[in-house]
C-alpha cells in the first residue's frame, strides 16, 4: 500500500451501525449521539425520500408492485407495508430496489464526514439485509416486547396484530445480540445517556 493510500484509509471515519427492532427507540438514541457531535445517517428516512424523489426507483417499484404503489407523487407506504411485511419474497424485492440507492446516498454523505472519528448509520434492518457485514461495529437498542408494542401502537395508531406482523419481519433481539458489539437498554426505566456516553467513549478510543 502506498503512503497516500494508507493516509486516505486512515482518514476515513469508522462506520458504526445503530439498529433496533421496531419500537425499541433507536431514533431517540441517535439524537443523543448527535448531541455529542456524532454525524448520523438515517438510512430509513433516506429510503423514504428516495421512494418519492427517484424516477428510476419509482419505475421499478411500479413494475414490481403495480400502480397502487404510488398515490400521486408520493409512495403509498401503507400499501407497500401491508404487502411486504407478510411476504418475504416481496420484501426482498423492495429492498433490492431501494437499498442500492440508499448505499449510493450514504457514500456521498460520508465523503463529507471524513474528518470525524466515527459516524453512525441508523437502519432498522441492519442484520436482516446483511448490512452489518460492511460495518466497523453495531450498536443494538433493545426494549421488552410489550413496551415496544405499546410504543408503536401509540405512535402509529395501529393494532397490536399489525405491530406483531412488523416484528415478525425482523430478527429477534437474541439473534441480533450475537452479532452486536454494543447494547443500549431502552426499557423506559434504565437511564440511556450514561449508556450512550460509555459507548461513545469506547468507540472514540478505537477511532
Amino acid at each position: 500500500m502506498s503512503k497516500n493510500s494508507f493516509e486516505n484509509k486512515m482518514s476515513k471515519p469508522l462506520v458504526i451501525g445503530l439498529t433496533g427492532g421496531i419500537g425499541a427507540g433507536k431514533s431517540l438514541v441517535a439524537k443523543i449521539f448527535e448531541s455529542l457531535g456524532v454525524p448520523v445517517f438515517n438510512a430509513d428516512l433516506e429510503g423514504r425520500e428516495i421512494l418519492n424523489s427517484s424516477a428510476e426507483v419509482r419505475k421499478q417499484i411500479i413494475d414490481a408492485f403495480g400502480e397502487s404503489a404510488y398515490s400521486g407523487s408520493q409512495a403509498n407506504r401503507p400499501f407497500l407495508a401491508v404487502r411486504v411485511f407478510k411476504d418475504e419474497a416481496l420484501r426482498e424485492k423492495l429492498n433490492a430496489i431501494v437499498h442500492p440507492a440508499v448505499a449510493d446516498a450514504f457514500d456521498l454523505w460520508i465523503s463529507k464526514s471524513e474528518s470525524m472519528p466515527y459516524v453512525l448509520k441508523e437502519a432498522a434492518i441492519t442484520f436482516e439485509t446483511g448490512l452489518y457485514k460492511s460495518l466497523d461495529g453495531v450498536i443494538l437498542v433493545t426494549a421488552p416486547k410489550d413496551v415496544r408494542i405499546s410504543r408503536v401502537m401509540k405512535r402509529d395508531g395501529v393494532t397490536e396484530n399489525q405491530v406483531l406482523d412488523r416484528m415478525a419481519a425482523q430478527w429477534s433481539d437474541g439473534d441480533k445480540l450475537k452479532l452486536s458489539d454494543y447494547q443500549i437498554d431502552n426499557d423506559g426505566k434504565t437511564l440511556i445517556i450514561p449508556q450512550v456516553l460509555r459507548i461513545h467513549d469506547a468507540i472514540s478510543q478505537r477511532a
